[in-house]
């Protein structure tokens, strides 16, 4: 694969996708990464890395996470350990310790589950893990990042001695304090400090009876302070004591410097691994942000992207909670170059740009937002023509610079190229702007190059007709609102409704119609049929979608007539078992009865025992031995069917109480207002009559044969007199 023009990542803004890239990355040298990705040019390397990024994408969803891989940039520190006789400070020690701990958990964690990470696995086996540095500096630097007592001999014996000298420094100052304020010689505040030493504030009236080095004085001049002559020999000491100190340290960190020279190039594979895991990870949380997944990379010249979304307006129209149309397009060889028409609006441009901007993602290592079933072929080179590309530099017009950018595109157009052009031929006169695009396009066509190109020139859209590689698409437009579907319709050419567009918008019909008289019959004709033609095809799909939602509610309301069906049956037979059961019951019972009653007033029980016996054994003979574990099932299921039956009742009860509330809590149903002429009947009556007269609340109805007085609350409407 060949490099990517610039053009073309300008084209398809490129450098704002690696923006959000940027976003989700946590050092500063994985930005820097970030920034500089382009389209890889080797296929092995740009597998691995599409590989390394789905591994990671995985690790969200898997228990085994990828450990912490953040760290602080050691660039400073790798550049001195080169310097010759130069040492780092405790600082970068710090930095360096903590980027080798980092490295070698991930490391380790790689190793223990390469099953999972195969491939960050093999990109991590390849740098060593050590102990070494860590061990080294931890012995030198505690955790506060001061160095250690114990670093050296000569350092304990050295701080131990400044310990005693400060020891005597607090002594002898505190006795000077002592005697001095008992002798009214000090101020109020009696001591501060002064470049790290203890001074007493002494009254400038009394400051001669001080002896000691005057170190200052207040801003009014009421106060000096004096360091006491008696802790004066004891500073010297302690600050000659601070200089070996100093001297020691020194010595010490340039040793430790001297150590971790050798492990220089170490240190660079572990920045630059961790730093590599950070542009992985970024394009994993990218990945996770668009739910983009790795398609299929094919080796066969096919091009299938099913369900894609424009990365940049999926994110964009996510946070204002807007929908984002997913587009589907195919180009294999059979079906080489689409050319999509179609008004303007309706997602030409956006469609153009998606398939440029996802194969350029994917060709730079990154997941794209498809459906899982989608195909990806790789391609040397993706040329582009986008957007008003006038030239005030070079002084050039958009034609001008079109044509010059044409002449490039003839020149590296080949069967390994992707080209992908905006508003073919516009620019110039249409005619003639036209057929020059016509013929471009056949130098294309006739190369074998995979594009996708968006016109309104009739004459292109004949071709795409005429061409068996070639295919006409069309951006679906709404004829009865004229607004845009964004949906891409292949397989026919698509209307500009420029007249219908201008209709909408306000321009008088008279002034359209002069328009449409001024062009060739057979333009008009020909925009016609193919808006005709669109109509058709939304009218078929809307019909398509409306018969597949009935087959769907069919086939569900079938199932559940299904499941009901079954769960009758069940029911159905479990009542029937219980039925059986009881009437079983019932038999014994009367004949255990009539014993009894026999027994009652004979009073002889051998035929009593015998009569029992008889009754016994009939039934055992109809009983199967079974064994605990089938009479407990039998148990159970008699049980689950007596409890089933129970809340069934409930159930019905349940609905006539709720059924009762709700005719309580619906308000009464207002009557009609009874007139002379209606015919009605009493509430609790079946003969109907006619109203003859109303007075005081009272209505004379007539039924034929008689009439009667009845109370107007007591008659309900039947038939409103017409």
């Amino acid at each position: 694969m060949k490099k990517i023009a610039q053009k073309t990542l300008e084209d398809l803004e490129f450098a704002e996708v690696l923006n959000q890239v940027l976003s989700h990355a946590n050092t500063s040298l994985g930005k820097e990464k970030i920034q500089a990705i382009i389209p890889f040019s080797e296929r092995a390397s740009l597998l691995f890395e599409l590989n390394l990024v789905n591994e990671y994408l995985s690790s969200f969803d898997n228990e085994n996470r990828i450990p912490n891989h953040g760290f602080e940039t050691i660039e400073k520190e790798i550049h001195l350990l080169g310097v010759e006789n130069s040492f780092l400070e405790i600082d970068g020690f710090k930095k360096i310790a903590s980027i080798s701990d980092t490295a070698n958990i991930l490391i380790r964690f790689l190793k223990k589950f390469q099953e999972y990470y195969p491939s960050i696995n093999e990109r991590a086996s390849n740098v060593e893990v050590t102990n070494d540095i860590i061990t080294q500096i931890n012995a030198v630097i505690d955790r506060f990042g001061e160095v250690k007592d114990d670093a050296s001999d000569e350092l304990r014996r050295i701080r131990r001695q400044m310990n005693q000298v400060r020891g005597k420094i607090g002594q002898s100052f505190g006795s000077a304090l002592s005697r001095y304020h008992n002798a009214g010689y000090l101020d109020e505040i009696r001591e501060t400090v002064i470049d790290n030493r203890r001074v007493l504030a002494v009254t400038a009236m009394h400051r001669r009876k001080v002896k000691g080095a005057i170190m200052g004085n207040s801003k009014t001049g009421s106060i000096v302070y004096i360091e006491p002559e008696v802790t004066l020999q004891y500073s010297r000491e302690l600050s000659n004591l601070e200089y070996e100190e100093k001297e020691e340290v020194t010595r010490i960190l340039k040793t430790l410097t001297d150590f971790l020279r050798p492990f220089t190039p170490l240190l660079i594979d572990y920045q630059e691994l961790l730093s590599d895991i950070d542009v992985v990870a970024a394009k994993a949380k990218y990945a996770q942000e668009l739910n983009a997944i790795l398609p299929e990379i094919t080796e066969e010249r096919i091009f299938f992207i099913r369900d894609a979304y424009h990365p940049l307006l999926y994110l964009k129209n996510d946070r204002e909670g807007k929908k984002t149309f997913p587009q589907t397009i195919s180009l294999d060889n059979e079906n080489r170059i689409i050319v999509i028409s179609g008004p303007n609006a309706g997602g030409k441009s956006i469609t153009l740009k998606t398939i440029g901007l996802l194969q350029l993602m994917v060709q730079s290592g990154m997941l794209i937002p498809v459906h899982e079933r989608s195909k990806v072929c790789l391609f040397e080179r993706i040329l582009t023509d986008i957007g008003d590309n006038q030239s005030i530099e070079n002084h050039l017009s958009t034609y001008s610079y079109r044509l010059k950018n044409m002449n490039q595109f003839l020149k590296k157009c080949d069967e390994k190229t992707l080209f992908l052009i905006d508003e073919f031929g516009t620019g110039s006169d249409p005619e003639l702007g036209g057929a020059l695009a016509e013929a471009f396009l056949e130098v294309f066509y006739e190369r074998e190059a995979f594009g996708v190109i968006t016109t309104h020139y009739a004459n292109l859209k004949l071709l795409a007709n005429e061409l068996p590689h070639m295919a006409n698409a069309n951006m679906q437009f709404d004829n009865r609102t004229l607004e845009p579907v964004f949906k891409l319709v292949l397989g026919e050419a698509g209307s500009s409704f420029t007249f219908e567009v201008a209709q909408k918008n306000g321009i008088p019909y008279s002034l359209i119609n002069k328009a449409k008289k001024k062009i060739e019959r057979g333009k008009v004709r020909f925009d016609a049929t193919i808006a005709k033609l669109q109509k058709q095809r939304s009218q078929m799909e809307k019909t398509s979608r409306s018969l597949k939602d009935e087959e769907v509610r069919a086939r569900e309301e079938g199932e559940k007539m299904e499941a009901l069906n079954a769960r009758l049956k069940s029911k159905l037979q479990n009542y029937q078992e219980l039925f059986d059961h009881h009437q079983r019951m019932i038999y014994l019972g009367n004949k255990i009865n009539s014993i009894a009653e026999k027994y009652f007033y004979d009073k002889k029980k051998r035929p009593l025992i015998s009569e029992f016996l008889r009754i016994i054994e009939t039934e055992n003979s109809k009983r199967k031995k079974a064994t605990a574990k089938e009479r407990k099932e039998e148990k159970q299921k008699k049980a689950e069917v007596v409890k089933e039956v129970a809340e069934e009742i409930k159930e019905v009860r349940k609905e006539k109480v709720e059924k009762k509330k709700k005719e309580k809590l619906q308000p009464p149903k207002p009557r009609p207002v009874l007139k002379v002429g209606d015919r009605v009947r009493l509430l609790d009556g079946k003969s109907v009559g006619s109203i003859d007269s109303i007075e005081k609340n009272k209505a004379v109805v007539n039924y034929g044969i008689f009439t009667t007085n009845v109370s107007l609350e007591q008659l309900e409407l039947v038939e409103a007199k017409r």
